[in-house]
């Protein structure tokens, strides 16, 4: 990569917490060591290439203001491919171990498949021969089904077949690229999978077809080789009213009401979390217990704002909580951390990005150390494993094992005469304790 499109910043260094460069990690040190793994490893940061190259600042009230050097309006595939030297200079000097794509930020849609999948084709190379030579691996793929006119009622949901098989063939691109560029994973997000009124709208069919799509997409997954996981990444609304994979719960339901749970994980976002009137622990949560935590978008909302604002994440009790849940599942494998997330509109230059990305990226580190300290001290663990008590011996292990019926619960109950012995939750001294860390 001979230009440089950030010729003022070099590789972001470690500096430690008490550093005032804005240009500097505080907190996050790739090499330290938190629980046995390095935070490298643990993290495993990805930058995304929608918001980072593709983003102009614009929104519905307003034209972009983002100075990028890079974005010349231009569809061709020179472009495209300017684009991508771009990126891998600025991910290289971030220091993230992996990036994320859609498929369409790559290039553009072309007058026609064919077209779009030739410029796919010759940006794919270029991104073949960046990773080699930096190092820099595919966290995952997907495809964009949602921008484009042609899926305004849905893509693999949608009320016209020509729109589903579109989508099909987009998805089968996208997924050949992944492969090829050793992708840890593959994400399918409903951007339109849903509905904006039942008046107009068969939602058994349309589950149905999703299902199939979906059946689809893990055969053609066999077939080319492709080992590693699917993600579905849930959110309530927006666009539609109603998108069919609201939250964990309802995705989960959906995976085994489908047979799919096997061959998907879930990808959660903080702020699609929020949106589905959950908290970010919760939806990790509700994964982690089925075996399906995967991924995650690492972003936040506004609490005021009622739509999917895309902030980079710089609330210290929201990454603890999230980086406890995460440890407690045992950690990243094939999925990390990537930063769904843009920069606000008013920070308009290209250093801008670097700083954002920098105050996520210690926000979330930080938030692995407090959490790892949490778990070190064994209060909160301890309180809740003793509140459990009852169920690790006697009635409770029996029920637990399946070995008890209503009637040794009848037995059990008329022996008790009452309920009694019940204990505080203590919810204000647990908080109190969580407060501690936080410093």
């Amino acid at each position: 990569m001979s230009k440089q499109f950030f010729p003022k910043i070099g590789r972001i260094a470690y500096e430690g917490p008490d550093s005032r460069n804005p240009l500097a990690f505080k907190h996050f040190n790739p090499d330290e060591v938190v629980e046995g793994k390095t935070m490298r490893d643990h993290m495993r940061f990805a930058a995304v290439y929608w918001h980072t190259m593709r983003g102009t600042g614009g929104d519905m009230f307003g034209w972009g203001t983002a100075e990028r050097s890079w974005n010349t309006g231009e569809c061709s595939t020179k472009d495209a491919i300017t684009r991508a030297r771009a990126f891998f200079e600025f991910a290289t000097k971030l220091g993230v171990s992996f990036y994320a794509w859609h498929d369409r930020d790559l290039g553009s849609h072309g007058k026609n498949l064919k077209e779009a999948n030739a410029q796919f084709d010759a940006v794919g190379k270029e991104l073949k021969k960046l990773q080699k030579d930096t190092g820099i691996g595919l966290l995952w793929g997907t495809a964009q089904n949602f921008v484009h006119p042609r899926y305004m009622h849905g893509a693999a949901t949608s009320c016209n077949a020509d729109a589903f098989c579109f989508a099909a063939a987009q998805v089968k691109k996208a997924m050949e690229w992944t492969h090829e560029l050793g992708g840890q994973g593959y994400v399918f997000w409903g951007g339109r999978e849903g509905y904006a009124t039942l008046l107009n709208t068969d939602m058994k069919r349309e589950l149905d077809h999703l299902g199939r799509f979906l059946h689809m997409a893990v055969d053609y997954k066999k077939k080319i080789g492709f080992k590693n996981p699917f993600y579905i990444e849930p959110k309530p609304k927006e666009p539609t009213r109603h998108q069919y994979d609201s939250d964990a719960a309802s995705c989960l339901n959906f995976l085994r009401e489908y047979d799919l749970l096997e061959h998907f994980k879930l990808n959660i976002e903080v702020n699609h979390a929020w949106l589905a009137g959950k908290t970010m622990e919760h939806e990790l949560e509700v994964a982690g217990a089925a075996g399906a935590l995967g991924s995650i978008d690492a972003n936040m909302g506004d609490y005021f704002l009622g739509w999917d604002t895309d902030q980079f994440p710089t609330d210290l009790y929201l990454t603890t909580k999230t980086m406890l849940t995460v440890l407690k599942y045992g950690g990243f494998t094939t999925g990390g951390v990537n930063f769904d997330a843009k920069v606000r509109r008013e920070s308009f230059q290209p250093d801008d990005l670097f700083i954002a990305h920098i105050a996520g990226m210690d926000t979330f580190a930080r938030g692995l150390k407090i959490a790892a300290a949490i778990r070190k001290d064994g209060r909160i663990d301890g309180f809740v494993k003793n509140r459990y008590r009852t169920w690790d011996s006697g009635i409770g292990a029996k029920i637990e094992a399946g070995k008890a019926s209503f009637a040794d619960c009848e037995k059990h109950a008329l022996a008790l005469g009452n309920v009694s012995g019940l204990e505080s939750g203590r919810q204000e001294l647990l908080e109190a304790i969580f407060n501690e860390f936080i410093r």
